[in-house]
């Protein structure tokens, strides 16, 4: 409802259509927002709730904090303020003592600030908290001095309820025990809260600073199952801070000493996947690197590489911090300082303890838990990790640092704004701006599924002024490009006789995959390079596609008895557009399932069904694409990689299939008769033939991977949460109860014997 209304209300803005055509705007029109107190603060970063009372009725909305309720209240100001009413605005603060504290409309606009930020104090909880206990002392570590705090979590939560819904109450109960833990004597007000199931990350600020932080976005990835799964992954936010501005993400990579490679997968993930959305929608997302300033902290899992635990031990005891920085895994966090680390080890400890691990596995000691950061005028103070705090068996750390801040002379900047309009004014009469391009054609080769190409345009200004260039849409099209391609940055600035770089970057995925292995749509478009005041370049992009079997339908595949590549797309054309894929064109008769799902299946049936964490754990992105090209292309004859990277191939061959198992048609029948297994089984049997044998096929493979559920951990709940959202697919936007039926639908071919 929040998103909904403020992106309505937005949308007439930009078409000038006046808040009053949406809300009548009379004498009786009046404004309330509700805060609720939760936990004895107001946290500035929570949502606001806003109830608008008018003639023929009220309306209660929730608005985000940030720029968006920004926008919508002072637009409701200038309503009010054009039909020369009273528009009060009442802030009701609950209190034991059951008092209401009231502040005007007008106080809030003398501060020159329309976010609603308020200060709050903490009181001291009358009931028993986590800081109370003894093996605790939360408070004992956060007890120094800062501006601002930002407190990271990693394995908050690790229950099935909270990886597969996102839900837990420890959140709540942290977020207490940190607030009461910050400095006795300042005010500090929470800015805000994000968290990726176990991963959160809380940020807080002096209430006399809260007024400078502004653009507050928050974000996260994950990294786990199928490089999405949230277990692993990141959760950060990006702020200004007067002029500065700065990124802090919290990570817990990939764990295991052999998993290095995949350590800093994950790290080149997070950098390329988390993207923060500027309020101007024409502009490029802004990467984590993109910022001042970046603090970066969590579990990172490097470890001490070719070490055994005695040496390391040794090492540690004897204070020879060089020799094992030496063996450090950390090594693809380049650009970003950690300071020189001679703490102990903060990882393996056995619980309640400072014992090395001494379980059976006997974990070599390593620094698992860093804290990094990178800018210019960023000065670490002091470091630490607690030894004290033993509810786990890593130590946690901390980081005092010191930063320097960009601020504004207002003055300054205004007088030299206005020389520089008054340059620009005189210029613009004489000049008319133009670029040179460093090509006019662009051609990427051999361009396949989920694979990234990129080439670079340079834009040299060779006018006599700066420019503003951009890509702009063509006739009757809705955006500038077509969505496999983006240019970046799609718009900008270029100084007199400057230049700049634009990556033209094309990458084919689920959406746009099923067309082009088709044939019905090529890599071809034609982009529109407009400069203000200028004319306008026209630049052509091209590319050869592969097909993939990767997006392609079931029914077509089965009609191809080799591989996707060896068969001209001439033919693929005509088999998927006659309109009946049932008609056989390739074979004389079609194969009862696309041998890619035979393939797959065979290589996870002959080698893994003993495989531990089987389709929970990610596999490597580079071997991925080995198993697609083997695919593809029929080379080589066995399946490459690992059966973790065999079995993410799986799953993610299932989720890009246009129309899915069970086709959508049937997607309402199957909630229907979901706790029935007869009507299950009857719904199946109304299948398409092909898609019939696969259902069958993959159920009875499954069913086969749960006589080893002893070796690999595997159970009917497990596999139906993660085939049931394949096979079963919505048409639409899927809630919680349609997900619940989904798995019900399926676990009945889990459990028993169909054949």
């Amino acid at each position: 409802m929040t998103s909904r209304l403020l992106g309505l209300v937005e949308l007439m803005f930009h078409l000038y259509v006046t808040l009053d055509d949406i809300f009548p705007i009379s004498n009786d029109f009046a404004v309330v927002e509700v805060i609720k107190c939760l936990l004895h603060y107001i946290s500035i970063g929570a949502d606001i709730r806003v109830r608008l009372n008018f003639q023929d009725g009220d309306l209660e909305v929730r608005l985000p904090f940030g720029s968006h309720s920004r926008l919508f209240l002072s637009e409701v100001n200038k309503a009010w303020s054009a039909q020369s009413l009273q528009v009060k605005t009442s802030i009701l603060w609950p209190c034991s003592q059951g008092k209401v504290k009231r502040e005007g409309w007008d106080e809030l606009k003398r501060e020159g600030r329309h976010d609603l930020v308020h200060q709050s104090s903490h009181t001291a909880s009358n009931k028993a908290t986590m800081l109370a206990m003894p093996q605790f002392g939360l408070r004992d570590n956060l007890i120094r001095f800062a501006e601002l705090y930002c407190a990271g979590f990693q394995e908050l939560d690790l229950s099935k309820v909270a990886f597969f819904f996102n839900d837990t109450p420890k959140e709540t109960e942290w977020m207490k025990a940190v607030s009461e833990g910050l400095h006795p004597d300042a005010k500090y007000a929470l800015v805000k809260l994000v968290r990726l199931v176990g991963i959160m990350l809380l940020f807080y600020v002096r209430n006399e600073h809260a007024k400078h932080i502004s653009e507050m976005e928050a974000e996260t990835v994950g990294t786990g199952i199928m490089g999405r799964m949230g277990n692993k992954g990141a959760v950060a936010i990006r702020f200004r801070f007067h002029n500065s501005d700065i990124c802090v993400v919290n990570s817990h990579l990939a764990a295991h000493i052999e998993e290095y490679e995949r350590r800093n997968q994950d790290y080149k993930d997070i950098c390329s996947r988390l993207l923060f959305h500027q309020h101007d929608p024409a502009l490029a997302p802004l990467t984590i690197m993109k910022h001042n300033v970046v603090l970066w902290l969590g579990d990172l899992n490097y470890r001490l590489s070719d070490l055994d635990v005695d040496n390391v031990k040794d090492l540690i005891a004897k204070k020879d911090f060089e020799v094992l920085h030496s063996y450090d895994q950390v090594g693809c966090f380049r650009g970003l300082c950690g300071g020189k680390n001679r703490l102990p080890a903060t990882y393996k400890y056995d619980t309640g303890s400072d014992q090395w691990d001494t379980s059976e596995k006997c974990r070599v000691p390593a620094w698992c838990d860093r804290i990094l950061w990178r800018g210019k005028n960023v000065r670490q103070l002091h470091y630490q990790s607690h030894m004290d705090l033993k509810t786990s068996d890593h130590k946690p750390v901390s980081s005092l640092l010191e930063m320097g801040i960009k601020l504004v002379n207002e003055e300054s900047y205004k007088k030299t704004f206005e020389e520089i309009v008054r340059l620009l004014d005189k210029m613009e009469n004489e000049c008319i701006p133009s670029v040179m391009l460093s090509r006019r054609e662009v051609h990427f080769k051999d361009v396949k599924f989920m694979q990234h190409q990129a080439e670079t345009l340079t834009l040299h200004n060779d006018g006599q002024v700066p420019c503003q260039f951009e890509f702009i849409q063509k006739l009757d099209e809705p955006t500038y490009c077509k969505p496999w391609l983006t240019a970046n940055p799609a718009k900008g600035f270029i100084a007199q006789g400057g230049k700049v770089d634009i990556d033209l970057e094309v990458f084919v995925n689920r959406s746009t995959a099923t067309e082009l292995n088709a044939g019905h749509q090529q890599i071809e478009d034609m982009l529109v390079l407009h400069l203000e005041r200028g004319k306008d370049y026209f630049l052509s992009v091209s590319s050869n596609y592969l097909p993939s079997c990767f997006g392609s339908s079931i029914q077509t595949l089965c009609q191809l008895r080799d591989p996707i590549q060896e068969i001209p797309l001439e033919t693929i054309r005509e088999l998927t557009s006659s309109g009946d894929e049932t008609r056989t064109l390739m074979i004389d008769k079609p194969l009862d399932i696309p041998k890619e799902i035979w393939q797959m299946v065979d290589h996870l049936y002959r080698n893994a069904p003993k495989q531990g964490e089987l389709f929970q754990q990610p596999g490597l992105h580079r071997e991925f694409v080995e198993i697609r090209d083997c695919l593809d292309t029929g080379m080589p004859e066995s399946l490459p990689g690992s059966n973790h990277s065999v079995a993410e191939a799986l799953l993610l061959f299932l989720d890009t299939l246009p129309e899915p198992v069970i086709p959508f048609s049937l997607y309402q029948q199957c909630l229907e008769c979901c706790s029935n297994t007869s009507q299950c089984k009857k719904v199946v049997s109304l299948l398409p033939q092909c898609h019939k044998n696969v259902f069958n096929y993959i159920a009875a493979f499954l069913r086969e991977l749960l006589k080893h559920s002893t070796h690999n951990s595997l159970d009917v709940n497990i596999l139906a949460t993660i085939f049931a959202a394949l096979l079963l697919r919505s048409p639409t936007k899927q809630d919680l109860a349609e997900k619940r039926k989904t798995q019900e639908f399926f676990q009945h071919f889990l459990v028993q014997d169909l054949s």
